[in-house]
């Protein structure tokens, strides 16, 4: 199993208020960046796309 690759997103800034996102793994793995522990989101390639093109049309 590939070792999940965690990034953050480029708009939380330095107060690490946001999520992180590992998609090198066959399922995209989500979880909190100051709380590790609580927990990870664990969503299909397809629904996490059709996520962030939605979101991305709310920031427009």
């Amino acid at each position: 199993m590939t070792e999940p690759a965690w990034r953050t997103s480029t708009y939380s800034g330095s107060n690490d208020n946001c999520v992180e996102v590992a998609d090198n793994t066959p399922r995209v793995l989500v979880r909190d960046t100051k709380d590790h522990d609580a927990g990870t989101l664990n969503v299909a390639p397809a629904a996490w796309s059709s996520f962030t093109a939605y979101a991305s049309g709310l920031a427009d």
